[in-house]
Parts: C-alpha cells; structure tokens; sequence
C-alpha cells in the first residue's frame, strides 16, 4: 500500500526534477558511447539556464515525441559558422577537444562541414552532436525552441556495451561536460 502511495511522488520527481535516458546513438561520440544511461536536471533552472557547451535532451523539432541528445552550440543572438569542420561562434573558432570526426572521405560536404554564417533567432539553440560527421542536428534541420529543452544532463549512472556484453564500469557515475 505504501508503494501505491509513493507513485505519485516518482511521476512528480521525473516530470519535474530528474529524469534517466539512454543514449541511442553514436551522434555524441566520444562524449556519450551508445548505451549510457543518463540522469536528467530537469529543473526549471536548470531549463532556464542553458549554456553553451552544455549537453541537453530536447524534443526533436520536426518530430516533438522524439527526444535527441546534442550539445548546444551557440544561444539567441550568436553568429554561428563552420568553415572546413572548424566551428565559430560570433567570429570566434570554438576549442572543441570533444568532437569527433569519422568521415573516411577528404571530400567536404555542405551543410555537414561548411555552413553559414547564421544568426540563431530570440528563443532558440543551435545544437550538433560531438561526432559531427555522424550528426543530424541543427545543420539539417534548425533550432531547438527554449520550450523543447527538457533538461540537462549531467551524469552517466549506467553504461552498458552491448557488442561485448559488459559493463563499462570505467564510465559509470562519470560526470557529463
């Protein structure tokens, strides 16, 4: 009976204040390897303070029941570009030692390599994934409104590999930056 009791009060943490996901795809490689489970700061602050460089779960723009996981590239009012892989914010190039680039071919690829510049719109994001030649994101499709954001994340409670069948103790409690 008291479990019965408690239910009420899992809906209320997980719709307001944490939250688990899982990692779904390789898009955040290396920061994020397929099967890590995530703990969510859903938060209104944590919502409302989003910055860039921050790694956040949002609804997919084009679909709003899909969640994706993508790190936040520049907020409302930013200048962003990209000019052979090479990011810049407000004319600045970005020190990325995060991101990935697995693309086998020498050749460059529009929007993926070199975009912009774009401004990004009052109440918007513009997000990519770390292993930008895997990513579908905000080169493809636009903006993620503020309203979409559904939180933060900020730690890997489980990691599990699933080709080999183990654990990967090594990222399990690791904090996500």
């Amino acid at each position: 009976m008291v479990f019965l009791q408690l239910l009420p009060i899992g809906d209320i943490i997980k719709a307001h204040i944490i939250q688990a996901f899982k990692t779904p795809s390789g898009s955040m490689l290396p920061t994020l390897q397929i099967g890590d489970h995530l703990l969510v700061d859903k938060s209104d602050k944590a919502r409302k303070s989003v910055k860039s460089g921050e790694i956040i779960v949002f609804k997919y723009p084009e679909d709003p029941k899909r969640d994706f996981i993508k790190r936040v590239i520049g907020v409302e009012g930013d200048v962003i570009e990209s000019r052979n892989k090479t990011v810049y914010v407000n004319g600045k190039a970005l020190n990325e030692p995060y991101v990935e680039h697995t693309d086998i071919s020498a050749d460059s690829i529009e929007p993926r390599d070199t975009f912009g510049p774009v401004v990004v719109p009052k109440g918007t994001f513009f997000v990519m994934g770390d292993n930008r030649d895997q990513s579908y994101d905000s080169r493809y499709w636009g903006y993620v409104p503020i309203a979409y954001v559904k939180g933060k994340i900020f730690k890997i409670y489980w990691s599990w590999d699933s080709r080999a069948s183990r654990v990967r103790w090594d990222r399990v409690g690791k904090k996500v930056t």
